[in-house]
């Protein structure tokens, strides 16, 4: 009987000790978007059958809830007054649990986050992700899911203003990979948070041999080809992403096997359009480690120009894409030859002309100055003011006629040879 005694005292002091025992907990999580429904559950491993549950802090009151022969209190659909610090107990003789505090995100615009000096890290680097609000908000908390979808908060800082919020993250580690996301808050609101930012996520590098990158056709295409770009590694990585100076295009599962067996990915642009050229790197992972990546590859410069399309005239409509290209090139070709002919002639032509008519005008110039003007002057004086007798010789005869002074005019050559002399009026005779 003593031994009975003693052994069932040890069961009671077990049992009202398990009592103390509780904990409180959320599902899906204690950060609760507005409008969605949250699940708090209140743990025990004594068999109550009867719970508690008090709100005991926030900004807005809330009638505590009470469960009858189970654990498990829904709240939603949530909104500000939802919002605090939550506890849980048993109907008799339990403690308390230690506070949860439910968190409302969606009050306030979402803030924006960015990784300085970039999200691609190797092991022992650090890197700062910044967290800025476009509202006045003086809290910034920061939080990380890792590969296996667990959340957890990796910071909180005060701010003043509009100034933004600097989280340090590292020595880098594979721990410290993974989606990061940042909250605004007040500090006299400190479970009613904004909604969250754009995910960033921080991949550490330089974990396995870097694969290699090429471009299907080289990496100049011309305006309008498809571009396909492939990624290639000796290691069979399954998967591969594909990187434009550092903006994520998407990732890929390998595609199967190239050359000497090496798993490749390809990634096709599309038309190629002058927005595809610039540098492009490619990288390796695997599913089980999605933060975790390879070296990069050998960056690929890749180039689009020019355009596919002809706008010279062609005189034949070939059936085919290889068989219009090449006539068109050639006839474009030949009419800027033509036509820089053309224009060549006609200018020499033109300057031709001109010189022909500069030298013409100038011999021109030169033989009226030097012209003797006989057809006007006789012995350099004016023919109209004096009176001249003019007397046609007959050379037969010798006879003298006499003619009426008239002023000179210009006489036009004649075949017949004509002699003119002059005879002075006040002599009576005249010699030859």
């Amino acid at each position: 009987l003593f031994f009975l005694g003693f052994c069932v005292s040890l069961r009671i002091w077990a049992t009202v000790g398990e009592y103390k025992k509780l904990s409180l907990s959320a599902w899906p999580s204690p950060v609760v978007p507005l409008g969605q429904t949250v699940t708090l559950r209140c743990h025990s491993r004594s068999p109550l059958k009867r719970f508690i549950l008090f709100k005991t802090d926030g900004r807005r009151g809330l009638p505590q809830f009470q469960g009858y022969y189970f654990n498990k209190f829904t709240l939603g659909p949530v909104t500000r007054e939802h919002a605090g610090s939550y506890t849980c107990s048993g109907a008799y003789r339990s403690a308390r649990s230690d506070p949860l505090q439910i968190v409302v995100t969606g009050v306030f615009t979402k803030p924006s986050i960015s990784a300085h000096p970039g999200p691609l890290v190797q092991v022992g680097e650090n890197v700062t992700l910044r967290c800025h609000s476009p509202v006045v908000c003086d809290k910034f908390i920061l939080h990380q899911e890792s590969s296996t979808g667990h959340f957890q908060r990796r910071g909180e800082m005060l701010t003043s203003g509009h100034a933004p919020a600097d989280f340090v993250i590292g020595p880098m580690t594979l721990a410290s990979a993974g989606t990061y996301r940042c909250y605004s808050s007040l500090s006299s609101s400190p479970y009613e948070w904004s909604a969250p930012s754009d995910p960033v996520d921080i991949v550490i590098t330089g974990r396995s041999k870097k694969p290699s990158l090429s471009a299907q056709g080289g990496p100049v295409v011309r305006s309008g080809e498809n571009v396909t770009l492939v990624c290639s590694s000796e290691r069979a990585f399954d998967q591969f992403h594909l990187l434009m100076e550092g903006e994520d295009l998407g990732r890929l599962l390998a595609g199967g096997r190239g050359h000497r067996g090496a798993l490749q990915a390809e990634f096709p642009l599309g038309p190629g359009i002058p927005a595809h050229s610039g540098i492009y790197r490619c990288y390796g992972s695997f599913t089980r480690s999605p933060y975790s990546w390879s070296d990069s590859s050998d960056p690929l410069f890749l180039s689009v120009t020019g355009s596919t399309t002809s706008t010279c005239p062609s005189t034949m409509e070939p059936h085919t894409t290889e068989e219009a290209q090449l006539p068109q090139a050639h006839s474009c070709t030949w009419y800027i030859f033509l036509g820089l002919i053309i224009a060549f002639t006609s200018t020499s032509i033109i300057l031709a002309a001109l010189v022909c008519h500069w030298f013409s005008t100038q011999n021109h110039v030169a033989i009226m100055e030097g012209e003797p003007m006989e057809d006007r002057t006789v012995n350099g004086e004016d023919s109209a003011v004096e009176d001249v007798i003019y007397a046609h010789l007959d050379l037969g005869t010798l006879s003298e006629r006499r003619f009426t002074p008239t002023p000179l005019r210009p006489v036009h050559p004649s075949t017949e040879p004509i002699i003119y002399e002059e005879f002075d009026a006040n002599q009576d005779h005249a010699e030859p």
